[in-house]
This record gives C-alpha cells, sequence and structure tokens, in this order.
C-alpha cells in the first residue's frame, strides 16, 4: 500500500495531460447529452452542429471533435477537468453561450431528465456562471424551440 502511494509522487511519473479547450467543451456537450443514460441520434447531431458553429467548423472537422469529446468524456472520471480547461480558457460571454449549448442539447429531445437538471446545476458554478444567466440561457433555448 505504501509503495502504491509513492509511486503517485515519482518525480518521474507523467502528469495528467490537459485537454484542449474545444475537446473540453465537446466533452461537456458529449456528457450533458448523456446525462440521462441515453445519447440518441439527435442529441449527437445537435452536439456536431454546435461545434461546428461554436468552432466554425465545417461539418467533417465537428464530427472529429465530437468524436474526441466522446473519446475523452468516456476516460475521464469527472467532469472537473473539462470545467477547469474551460472557465480559464473562455470569456465570460463565451462561458453563457456553452451553457446556452449545454440547455440545447439537454432540451434538444423535449425531454427534460432530472439527472440533465441536476448536472447542469452542477455545470454552472464551475463554469463561473450565475444561476441567473443560467435560467436566462434555458429561457432563450426554449423560446428557440417553441416550448417557453
Amino acid at each position: 500500500m505504501i509503495d502504491a502511494l509513492r509511486s503517485l509522487f515519482r518525480p518521474d511519473a507523467a502528469p495528467r495531460s490537459e485537454v484542449s479547450a474545444d475537446v473540453a467543451v465537446a466533452a461537456l456537450l458529449v456528457d450533458a447529452a448523456r446525462a440521462d443514460d441515453q445519447y440518441k441520434p439527435e442529441e449527437r447531431r445537435a452536439v456536431v452542429a454546435l461545434l461546428a458553429q461554436m468552432f466554425g467548423l465545417e461539418h467533417p472537422e465537428a464530427e472529429l471533435l465530437c468524436e474526441k469529446g466522446e473519446a475523452a468524456q468516456a476516460a475521464a472520471a469527472d467532469i472537473v477537468r473539462f470545467t477547469r480547461v474551460v472557465k480559464f480558457a473562455l470569456e465570460e460571454d463565451e462561458r453563457i453561450r456553452l451553457m446556452e449549448a449545454l440547455w440545447e442539447i439537454v432540451l434538444v429531445d423535449h425531454d427534460r431528465d432530472p439527472d440533465e437538471d441536476a448536472l447542469l446545476r452542477r455545470l454552472a458554478p464551475l463554469l463561473a456562471i450565475s444561476d441567473h444567466d443560467s435560467a436566462l440561457g434555458r429561457q432563450r433555448v426554449l423560446a428557440r424551440l417553441g416550448a417557453g
């Protein structure tokens, strides 16, 4: 046991690499899509479309970024590594737009699952977004979807 703990603090141990901001955004969008334990085709299409829009990508590049986000999300122990990258890489207005995109992913299937709500409530402060700004983003998405 002691040897296992010592190995964690070895100076030659490889540091955990941070993901790039675009992959972190993709991973958070995928995490929101998977929050209800279903990753529906319309949710994946929405992730790809949002990535294309947010980063000015063509469809093939957005697909590739989505795949990187899916892989990063599947391999991550938690979302904090992604929120930390995003919090420091994006300006406040960009983080607010990301929060709105997360709501768009959650609401694209017109079904608000309690696990999705819980995830977005957790994500807002981790992204340094106020509850008020998150709620406004949700309202804008609902208005666009014709549900609010």
